[in-house]
């Protein structure tokens, strides 16, 4: 990877160890409005590590929204998945009335970018809801982008069909809510076994993407799920860590559990307090 020396909210180095900081949602800072096209234009420039979440439309194509419904965050009404393209062109982001950013719009914006920039497609539909048309529209605006993309959701269909009509993207998947309900079903060691079975599954995954909660939990336990997973080769997503001050810094609570978090050495950390974290964790270990 390469090194980042030119702007910060970029990643900690702890260790020997780099650990990234993705911005969540397209958030360098909490304060920046969700999904914004200024933000991810600045971290494609400073080689970010960015999320977006992206909902299917009627006609294939796909909108940066994580609700179901337009209700939530735009002035728009009804489910985006009865919307065609023209359906959104006049439908405003509630913050600071924006336009929405469509799938389109993403492929023209992604031909210009930092080398070590990432942007994260995070599917917010299943495979079903999205469908041979779904795939085919991210094949047709995806293929010659010159930004390095990785597609990622809890749906392993889609997934695998990802990897197949677009196998020069990265993948990811998220099993967290099903390993939370294994847990407390069967206990640890039938997460582990879960886990293995889909770090060598059909999906080929890039990244994992865990709960951090969950990751310290299975630590205390004795499973290292980090460590697990990097020793078949994936990269580790510890996801959603913000400071609740970012002016003052963590606080002793939340020290206690980025501090641990940290040790496992994760690949990544996805914030929605870029800057802050680092920050903070400057300020934390400083001697």
């Amino acid at each position: 990877m390469t090194r980042l020396l030119d702007a910060h909210g970029l990643e900690i180095l702890h260790a020997g160890h780099r650990t990234r900081l993705k911005w969540h949602r397209l958030r360098k800072r909490f304060a920046d409005p969700l999904f914004s096209a200024e933000v991810m234009a600045e971290g494609f420039a400073a080689g970010a590590s960015m999320e977006l979440d992206l909902r299917v439309r009627a006609d294939g194509g796909f909108v940066v929204l994580h609700d179901r419904s337009l209700e939530g965050e735009t002035t728009g009404h009804g489910p985006i998945a009865d919307k065609s393209l023209g359906d959104l062109r006049g439908v405003l982001m509630k913050e600071g009335a924006r336009p929405l950013i469509l799938s389109e719009d993403l492929a023209a914006m992604m031909q210009s970018t930092h080398p070590a920039a990432l942007l994260q497609f995070d599917m917010k539909d299943d495979f079903e809801a999205i469908g041979a048309k779904g795939i085919e529209h991210l094949a047709a605006h995806f293929r010659d982008i010159a930004a390095s993309v990785i597609v990622s959701g809890g749906s392993l269909d889609l997934i695998v069909a990802v990897k197949e009509r677009l196998p020069h993207l990265q993948r990811g998947i998220d099993p967290t809510d099903k390993l939370y309900d294994i847990w407390k079903a069967s206990g640890w060691n039938a997460v582990e076994t879960e886990l293995r079975a889909d770090l060598s599954g059909p999906t080929e995954p890039d990244t994992i993407y865990l709960h951090w909660p969950l990751i310290l939990n299975a630590a205390k336990e004795g499973l290292d799920m980090i460590g697990l997973c990097q020793d078949h080769g994936k990269r580790v997503d510890a996801w959603t860590f913000t400071l609740k001050n970012p002016e003052t810094g963590f606080s002793d609570e939340e020290w206690l559990n980025f501090s641990p978090l940290m040790a496992l050495k994760p690949d990544q950390i996805t914030t929605d307090e870029a800057p802050a974290t680092e920050r903070a964790w400057r300020s934390r270990t400083a001697d």
